[in-house]
């Protein structure tokens, strides 16, 4: 199943873990480290109080002094400020499919390999030409998806475990090209 019928047949909660799951990976854009978003995957396993989580979330990274002047870290701005206050259903559902093609796009902005297949069609199934840094990351999307399609509240481990894993990779990335640029 393509990553866009995975994100049209999510439940709600699968869709704030996605959506999450995009951000997370993108963190270190942000100055962000790796315990800032969990009260907000905490949230997701109880029915926990999601607008506190992203209020601090939000007021931890308010200073990311990078996000003006980097398309890749302003992208990953953009997908915490949207971020729906309530988890409203058709609210998240908007904001994890942006979050997605937000976290592709860095990926793709992020990768030496840089390619010029369409988001759009990798995210339809359509992978040729696809750079191996946004290949990965639209695995780690439709792998957050499946597992939480397929087990529930039971699934937000894998899903963390994805996403963190997924913010090992960004976060070397970004270190070796903040080395290149001196």
């Amino acid at each position: 199943m393509s990553l866009v019928e995975l994100i049209a047949q999510a439940d709600e909660r699968g869709l704030a873990a996605s959506g999450l799951a995009c951000l997370d990976r993108c963190v270190p854009l942000l100055g962000g480290d790796d315990e800032i978003l969990r009260p907000l995957w905490a949230s997701l396993a109880d029915t926990g109080d999601w607008e506190t989580g992203l209020k601090a979330a939000r007021d931890k990274l308010a200073g990311s002094a990078d996000a003006a002047e980097d398309k890749a870290a302003a992208l990953a701005r953009r997908m915490l400020d949207a971020a729906p206050d309530a988890r409203d259903a058709d609210a998240v559902r908007v904001w994890a499919d942006a979050c997605s093609v937000a976290s592709l796009q860095i990926h793709r902005l992020l990768d030496p390999a840089s390619g010029d297949a369409p988001l759009d069609a990798c995210r339809e199934g359509r992978t040729e030409g696809v750079p191996p840094l946004v290949a990965a990351e639209l695995r780690r999307q439709v792998t957050v998806l499946e597992v939480l399609a397929g087990h529930g509240p039971a699934g937000l481990r894998r899903a963390l475990e994805v996403s963190v894993e997924g913010r090992r990779v960004l976060r070397a990335v970004v270190s070796r090209r903040a080395r290149g640029k001196r």
